[in-house]
């Protein structure tokens, strides 16, 4: 069995990419300001669009199951060591956030006290 060649590969689809290239050009040139007034509206086109399109070059993780697939040892335990990776790694985050937000607050405080004594200096 040979592997069947793309549409865009053979001849027809060179020339079809010939003439969305000519196509285009004669928009951008010709018609730039029936073109431009429609512009955000479709990038936010693409925005959906790539949605559709681009999720089907990955697996979305669980969605399909083997259904020979059984639970042994060494899976579960696979698993439980990506869960407690997981939790550690969103703890050390907390950690971190909690510490930044501490810092925050204080810096905030040095701030609005240094403020006050300004406030001071210049009401004497």
């Amino acid at each position: 069995m040979s592997k069947k060649s793309s549409f865009w590969c053979s001849k027809s689809g060179f020339a079809a990419l010939l003439m969305i290239a000519v196509v285009g050009y004669f928009l951008l040139v010709e018609h730039a300001e029936h073109v431009f007034p429609y512009l955000p509206y479709l990038f936010l086109l693409m925005c959906p669009l790539m949605h559709l399109f681009m999720h089907g070059n990955h697996k979305h993780g669980g969605h399909e199951r083997d259904s020979a697939q059984t639970d042994d040892n060494s899976s579960s335990e696979v698993h439980r060591h990506e869960n407690f990776v997981e939790q550690s790694e969103q703890s050390e985050q907390s950690e971190q956030s909690d510490a930044y937000r501490k810092g925050y607050i204080e810096g905030l405080k040095a701030a609005r006290d240094e403020a006050n004594q300004k406030e001071h200096k210049h009401e004497q």
